[in-house]
């Protein structure tokens, strides 16, 4: 009982963004001001999880296709973070739902000339039909599966667009074990997080839908990332090969 006690406190609190969501009317100003805010957050993120994001894509170049040029499609591109860690020469396909990001997104291309743009598709993850079967050796989802409608959706799409033999790349923030304090506090500011982050859920169980998705390899580990009092603390890492 005392999680939907304090849930509504904190919608009390946030009552004025409560009744703007009711209206339809957050969402639509949001989705304008988020870019500029993950602009200012993501070099932060970026820096704790450095190592982490340097140690896993450093793996990208053995999934090339038969020409050895490497076909990358990253969903939720957002800003543009993950372009350093690409490997030169990669083509890349970058799709995103929010056409707001991409002024900052073409400009994180112009500072990583490394990379070869294939095109730019504004799309939700549950919905790639521009991307055709079979097109890309590598999908990449980095805080990205905890805010959309549908992750089994995106799998499902992610499977589609990867070649045989192909690689799903994802760092993720996720539910915390639910005996803990961290997994607690996830239930109790769920609500009114997706507010600001553009419908981010702090409790969602990604590992159990990766595991549910018709992978041949599933290759994963458990991180936290600091600090580790936040809700987003709980990650997972790793890729899984069709």
């Amino acid at each position: 009982m005392l999680v939907p006690f304090l849930q509504r406190g904190i919608q009390l609190l946030l009552l004025p963004v409560h009744v703007l969501a009711c209206l339809g009317l957050w969402d639509p100003f949001y989705k304008k001001v988020f870019p500029y805010i993950m602009a200012k957050l993501a070099p932060v993120y970026n820096h704790k999880v450095y190592r982490q994001k340097r140690e896993l894509f450093s793996s990208l170049r053995k999934f090339a296709g038969p020409s050895g040029q490497l076909m990358l499609l990253e969903i939720g591109t957002g800003t543009g973070t993950n372009f350093q860690f690409y490997p030169p020469g990669c083509r890349l396909t970058c799709a995103d739902p929010n056409p707001h990001f991409r002024t900052l997104l073409l400009k994180s291309l112009s500072e990583n000339p490394h990379l070869t743009l294939e095109r730019l598709v504004v799309a939700p993850g549950e919905d790639l039909q521009q991307i055709e079967d079979g097109a890309v050796d590598v999908v990449v989802c980095t805080l990205v599966l905890c805010s959309v409608t549908h992750s089994g959706k995106v799998l499902a799409e992610v499977l589609r667009v990867l070649r045989p033999g192909g690689a799903f790349y994802f760092l993720e923030h996720v539910a915390a074990d639910q005996s803990s304090w961290t997994y607690f506090w996830q239930k109790v500011c769920d609500p009114v997080w997706r507010y600001f982050g553009d419908g981010c859920s702090l409790s969602r169980d990604t590992q159990k839908e990766l595991e549910k998705t018709n992978f041949s390899e599933l290759t994963l580990r458990h991180i936290r990332v600091s600090p580790h009092w936040l809700p987003t603390s709980p990650h997972i890492i790793g890729y899984a090969v069709k």
